[in-house]
């Protein structure tokens, strides 16, 4: 397996709900579409009253702003419990979909800017939804799961594109640099910059240039890295 079919197999997922069975295609009939349609509408209509920071979701509110009844609100959710757990694994779904591969080789400057570029697109795109998922009261297991997933991944990906940097540290040092540029490289950091005034060309050059501070510290390295003594 290379390394783009691992990452493609590492990526987040929301509700991974099973395909169904390639015989069934032909014979899916225009009442199970609709009904996949519908619920779609429903998830999404929730998710846009997220993003404009609700964070209560009444079946009326929803229901109008999906164009459909109440009734047919809880015709597809067993509750509203059910629906907010959907909605919110499918804008992971979302989310994840924006996710391309980075160079994990190569030019640091052209890992950096890559990297960057994709953060700020993703964090300035969930900002509404963050912001309004940290006001809810009791998120369910499942949204907590579905966050913690997304910060491993996130993690993840930083110790695979700068890989090379990293591998000139050991032990604390190692897991101090990668500590750091998770930090700045994460939701937390990119609110802190943006709420603070700083425009979205600024923020991006700002998370830019802090990368690049990071990892210039690895430079000082004579090599691969060497098991530290005690």
């Amino acid at each position: 397996m290379n390394q783009t079919d691992r990452r493609a197999q590492d990526r987040p997922r929301g509700s991974g709900g099973a395909r169904p069975d390639a015989g069934d295609g032909p014979a899916r009939d225009g009442r199970t579409e609709r009904g996949r349609q519908t619920r779609e509408r429903i998830a999404d209509a929730l998710l846009s009253l997220l993003d404009d920071g609700e964070t209560q979701f009444p079946a009326d509110r929803v229901a109008e702003r999906a164009g459909v009844s109440r009734r047919l609100v809880f015709h597809h959710f067993a509750d509203m419990g059910q629906l907010q757990d959907i909605a919110i694994a499918r804008r992971l779904d979302q989310l994840a979909a924006q996710i391309v591969p980075l160079p994990a080789e190569g030019p640091r400057g052209a890992r950096v800017a890559a990297l960057v570029e994709q953060r700020a697109r993703i964090l300035e795109w969930i900002t509404p939804a963050r912001l309004t998922m940290m006001r809810l009261e009791n998120p369910s297991e499942r949204v907590e799961f579905a966050t913690r997933q997304v910060l491993d991944f996130a993690r993840r990906r930083l110790a695979e594109v700068f890989a090379e940097e990293l591998d000139r540290l050991s032990g604390d040092r190692r897991a101090d640099l990668l500590n750091g540029l998770d930090a700045v490289t994460t939701w937390g950091a990119w609110y802190h910059w943006r709420s603070s005034g700083l425009d979205l060309s600024t923020a991006r050059r700002t998370m830019e240039t802090t990368v690049h501070a990071l990892l210039a510290a690895t430079d000082r390295e004579p090599g691969p890295a060497v098991r530290e003594r005690p």
